[in-house]
């Protein structure tokens, strides 16, 4: 009885840390780019995109598609990165292994 109840303050213990990690992840900001940095997104570790920046140059009347593709591969490049950080940062209590919904 007495592991099981040391196991379940480690179980607590790692709970607790996994939502400090979590929590941080706000506080973490990747970034994307497209187009050798024409247009540049960030992100925090949540996913939630916090600036876009569009060069003047990159900006055409006649060609709004080009702009539209620049910015769609900025934002995925951004987001991408912020899976890659919270992979990272919430590894450490998994393992590596990628367990879903665990975050």
């Amino acid at each position: 009885m007495q592991q099981m109840q040391q196991m379940m303050k480690q179980v607590k213990k790692m709970q607790e840390e996994m939502q400090k990690a979590q929590e941080a992840l706000k506080d973490k900001v990747v970034e994307g780019s497209a187009g050798g940095g024409a247009v540049l997104v960030k992100a925090d570790g949540h996913k939630q995109v916090k600036e876009i920046v569009i060069k003047p140059e990159v900006i055409d009347p006649d060609d709004v598609e080009m702009l539209q593709d620049l910015v769609l591969t900025a934002v995925n490049d951004a987001l991408r990165k912020a899976d890659e950080l919270m992979a990272k940062d919430m590894g450490k209590f998994t393992g590596g292994m990628n367990i879903p919904g665990l975050f």
